[in-house]
């Protein structure tokens, strides 16, 4: 017995000491990555003129940050421009270090020109295509880039190892200035003029006039798999994807691993990240890649153009044609392709799904109208003005003190906390709606969380102006998608349809056109996060609200206290 005794306390000090020695190895291995982001005015040229826009370190998009799971980023934002400004790192859920999440007036107040704010934070167990940009106002549109973490040194990916990896980045393009058209917007209280151009990595294609010469071109060699990390950076528009003849594996979204599935088609929302393998399988020579609008809303205007990059085939003999091979993308409306791209996305293997829910919420989402006087400043449906709300209720900004510094430092006034968990009135939310509900209330209202209470919400699209598609981001938090459906949510003949085995996991999730989403979440991450809309333009309307994610025990669950450099209103 005595023998067996020594035998176990000697092995159960050897796996000690093995894990203690693992810890260390992976605390070696991993970096402090310091940049220096200077935001300023640059002069660009599209669409045969000349136009100054807001960039970081005078490049569009943004520079490609890459590090690995585990890595540490500083970043140090020098604001030259003329506008107030923050950064946003997508997807990053900032666990203790949630001062560096970027949102204005939400976890900090804006970076004044002139002025400088320090970003510090870990990237704790998450991998693969993140992305920064600005979170104040329509800079985003200019302002980002991508955000790559690679798997620690000596982990592998999930699939086979790709070639190469090339970052796509949609975007959008204004002849104007964002601001201006934005602040029209307002002033009218109409819909923002929409883009002139969509862009893949700053350039809008072929198909647009003086844009030839910019065309972002992507080689590979025949036989090849590449990987290709997309990002929608557009402002205000879900956009499908496609390389001519060339099927596209999906196998990641929201930097989640997913099962594997080929398809020729995706949709992404503002905001979401695809990451797919392609092989290089076809004939030697040029293929258009190619995104177009998916455009969901009736009624309601869009850039209906599409941008190009061409794939060319190192191996391609010159007597090729000069025209690459253009793919057929969806109709604008393809709602039904939407969808099928979808159902296709799982979790990778079994996760762990909350089951038993502390919370059970159900929000409606959607534009509404504000009545008044006919007039230059009623230019919406009517003689209206636009407005957008979650449960009846219009989120308006704080000036004072953001959210976090509120909260934290307990400043009065700044924020209520009575945002209401289900609608006020129940009505047939994709049908039609009476006039009475059209208009919102307006507040800045949060909604408590105990910390570790496990979250379940309804999202439910609203036809007040229109159903639409409305893709909802999360800060802070990745969540599960476990159902999503067309109609109005029916708990009881819904609920058993929930995939609790290996549902997706996203941190922005596209909200069916007149239809709903439900995600569930664990509130293990203390601070105030911002539920939104991506399309910015719903966002400025007041399509959102925050979660005020009350503090668990002792320091690692509790929010820091603010940086020194922290800026202030």
């Amino acid at each position: 017995m005595e023998a067996y005794n020594d035998y176990v306390k000697r092995n159960f000090f050897l796996g000690l000491l093995f894990l203690l020695l693992a810890l260390i190895g992976s605390l070696a291995n991993a970096e402090t990555h310091h940049y220096n982001f200077v935001v300023q005015q640059t002069l660009e040229h599209r669409l045969c003129r000349a136009h100054n826009i807001l960039t970081v370190n005078g490049q569009y998009p943004g520079p490609t940050l890459q590090v690995r799971n585990g890595d540490t980023l500083v970043i140090k934002v020098l604001n030259s421009g003329k506008y107030n400004v923050t950064i946003h790192w997508h997807g990053i859920r900032q666990m203790r270090t949630q001062w560096a999440d970027g949102p204005e007036y939400v976890t900090q107040c804006p970076i004044k020109p002139g002025a400088t704010y320090t970003y510090r934070f870990p990237i704790e167990n998450q991998e693969g295509t993140f992305w920064w940009h600005a979170h104040a106002r329509f800079l985003r549109a200019t302002v980002h880039g991508a955000l790559i973490v690679l798997p620690k040194l000596g982990s592998p990916y999930p699939f086979p190892t790709p070639k190469h990896e090339i970052p796509i980045i949609l975007g959008e393009w204004w002849n104007r200035d964002v601001i201006s058209v934005q602040r029209l917007a307002i002033f009218t209280g109409g819909a923002p003029n929409v883009s002139d151009a969509y862009t893949i990595n700053g350039q809008p294609g072929d198909l647009y006039p003086c844009s030839s010469k910019g065309t972002a071109r992507f080689p590979v060699k025949s036989g090849d798999t590449v990987l290709l990390r997309i990002i929608n950076a557009a402002l205000n528009q879900q956009l499908f994807f496609k390389v001519a003849n060339h099927r596209l594996t999906v196998v990641e979204a929201d930097a989640a691993y997913t099962k594997p599935f080929t398809t020729s088609t995706l949709m992404l929302g503002p905001g979401q990240t695809t990451n797919v393998l392609l092989t290089a399988d076809q004939t030697p020579g040029r293929y258009y890649m190619a995104a177009r609008a998916y455009a969901s809303a009736q009624n309601a205007p869009f850039d209906n153009t599409t941008t190009t990059a061409i794939l060319e085939y190192t191996s391609a003999k010159k007597g090729v044609p000069s025209r690459p091979v253009l793919p057929q993308l969806p109709a604008f409306n393809d709602t039904a392709t939407v969808t099928a791209f979808s159902a296709q996305l799982k979790s990778l293997a079994k996760v762990e799904v909350p089951t038993k829910i502390d919370e059970n919420l159900f929000f409606t989402i959607g534009l509404g109208f504000v009545n008044c006087a006919p007039g230059p400043r009623c230019q919406g449906p009517n003689n209206t003005r636009f407005a957008a709300s979650m449960n009846n209720v219009s989120f308006v900004l704080p000036r004072r003190a953001s959210l976090l510094q509120a909260y934290f430092q307990n400043i009065p006034g700044i924020f209520t906390t009575d945002f209401p968990p289900v609608p006020p009135i129940k009505f047939n939310y994709t049908g039609n709606v009476p006039r009475a509900l059209w208009q919102p209330k307006f507040g800045t209202k949060l909604y408590k969380l105990k910390f570790g209470s496990t979250v379940q919400i309804v999202l439910q699209d609203t036809g007040i102006f229109s159903t639409e598609d409305h893709p909802m981001h999360l800060h802070g938090y990745h969540f599960f998608v476990v159902g999503q459906g067309f109609g109005n949510f029916n708990a009881r003949r819904d609920t058993p349809t929930f995939n609790l085995i290996d549902p997706p996991a996203r941190n922005t999730i596209d909200v069916p056109v007149g239809g709903w989403s439900v995600i569930r979440f664990v509130a293990d991450n203390p601070g105030v996060w911002l539920f939104h809309c991506h399309i910015d333009t719903h966002l400025a309307w007041g399509l959102a609200m925050s979660f005020l994610v009350e503090n668990g025990v002792g320091k690692l669950q509790s929010v820091s206290p603010p940086p020194a450099d922290l800026p202030p209103c």
